[in-house]
């Protein structure tokens, strides 16, 4: 047992929260995590990770249980992996005297209309945007702005509730029922209000932000309207200088207007003829895989950075390699079902076998319902490729998405007629 403590506030779901434990022993740190339902990380029991049972949304025990832990042996650092818990955590450290983001900074960036108006008045420049909180506030925005437009929480990660509304219509729907949830996918209290946004166009990309430091930019795939769902990324992008030179520097401005500047930041950029628009950032590390594509491309660990910035340890994001690397996320446009376990084994066996495949995973059970992906939750399983350049590494990931996809079976064809070509026309068929 280590004689310091790394205390891990909740966790995301998929993605870095295993990692976030594994780097911390490395480093010769115990993690602790601490969440109002541990068991809801099954990499919590399967790693033997410490965990501490309390309501992690009430701010007193949660403090108290901090308090308990810090009696008995010394807290180096306070971390969340979680969106939701990234303040949290800021509080937490600023209250133990160790490093961390201001939380005052996190919970502004964390509110997508605070985080407009401040970018806004920064100079960096956004899409045009208006916060309502009433449906008939929300129709008057996308008239004003103009159709179509995007309607999505004012909080929130994953592509949750965000989609692109074509008519006054489907912008009432969507902010009616936005404005009816009272708690968010996480059962903690959702804010009564609603961004609506101007439609960006152009390619998306994301800048990861370390500190100050544009430490790569990557180039992401997303599914077909009217949702938002990311389906992939490659990285390094393939930009010319000047591009290239245009994220990075809106990125860190972005940074820098949001009083961020502390450990890692996650910037979604759309760019164009006219150049770069901040879509939001995101006071955290990246989601979707990329800090492993990060580390298989460059030899940069932005976990570990994190890890130890949070421990006062010395960071270092100097890379050792110079090669691509890519994800591609399985979703499906039409309802069917995963086939039985020999079929599951055998695509993920030709998935596998691709070269340059270093992962490939799928997150339902064998015979599993299967759904069109209204956010990150609908996504099916993962391909990962590494390669000596990006552009090999997103031919492998195209190549071993086939394979992986051989494990689907498709709906009836009524079905397909009915749900797919004429309730969602804008779809494609089924994977």
């Amino acid at each position: 047992m280590s004689d310091r403590l790394l205390l891990l506030i909740e966790s995301n779901t998929t993605g870095t929260g295993r990692q976030f434990a594994r780097r911390a022993v490395a480093a010769g740190i115990e993690p602790v995590l601490l969440g109002a339902d541990p068991g809801r990380y099954p990499y919590a029991a399967e790693d033997g990770l410490r965990t501490v049972t309390v309501d992690t949304a009430d701010p007193e025990a949660l403090w108290s249980a901090v308090r308990e832990l810090a009696a008995d042996t010394e807290i180096a650092g306070v971390l969340s992996s979680s969106e939701y818990f990234v303040a949290t955590a800021a509080e937490l450290a600023a209250r133990l005297g160790l490093p961390g983001p201001s939380a005052d900074a996190v919970r502004a960036c964390r509110d997508k209309t605070t985080q407009r108006r401040l970018l806004a008045g920064a100079g960096v420049p956004v899409p045009g945007f208006t916060e309502v909180g009433e449906v008939a506030e929300a129709v008057d925005a996308a008239a004003r702005l103009g159709l179509p437009v995007v309607v999505k929480p004012v909080q929130g990660s994953g592509s949750v509730g965000v989609r692109l509304c074509a008519s006054p219509g489907e912008v009432a729907d969507h902010a009616g029922a936005l404005l009816a949830a009272t708690v968010n996918e996480r059962g903690l209290a959702a804010p009564t209000r609603v961004l609506v946004e101007s439609y960006l166009t152009g390619r998306e990309f994301s800048v990861e932000v370390v500190g100050h430091e544009a430490v790569v930019t990557v180039a992401k795939h997303v599914g077909p309207p009217p949702v938002f769902v990311e389906t992939g990324h490659d990285l390094p992008a393939a930009l010319p200088a000047r591009q290239q030179d245009a994220l990075t520097g809106c990125a860190v401005a972005a940074v820098r207007a949001l009083g961020l500047g502390w450990g890692a930041a996650h910037v979604e950029l759309r760019l164009d003829d006219d150049g770069p628009r901040v879509i939001e950032v995101n006071p955290r590390l990246a989601g979707g895989m990329i800090p492993e594509l990060v580390r298989r491309a460059r030899g940069i660990d932005l976990v570990t950075a994190q890890v130890r910035a949070a421990a006062g340890l010395p960071v270092t994001l100097e890379g050792d390699r110079d090669g691509g690397a890519s994800i591609r996320f399985l979703t499906v446009d039409a309802a069917g079902t995963l086939g039985p376990a020999d079929a599951v084994e055998a695509a993920l066996s030709r998935a596998r076998e691709v070269p340059g495949v270093v992962d490939a995973a799928l997150y339902r059970a064998p015979k599993a319902p299967v759904g069109p992906a209204e956010d990150f939750r609908g996504r099916l399983g993962h391909v990962i490729t590494n390669g000596s350049a990006a552009a090999a590494a997103a031919r492998a990931a195209e190549e071993a998405l086939a394979g992986l996809a051989t494990a689907l079976r498709p709906p009836a064809a009524d079905r397909t007629e009915r749900t797919d070509r004429s309730d969602r026309p804008d779809r494609k068929e089924t994977v």
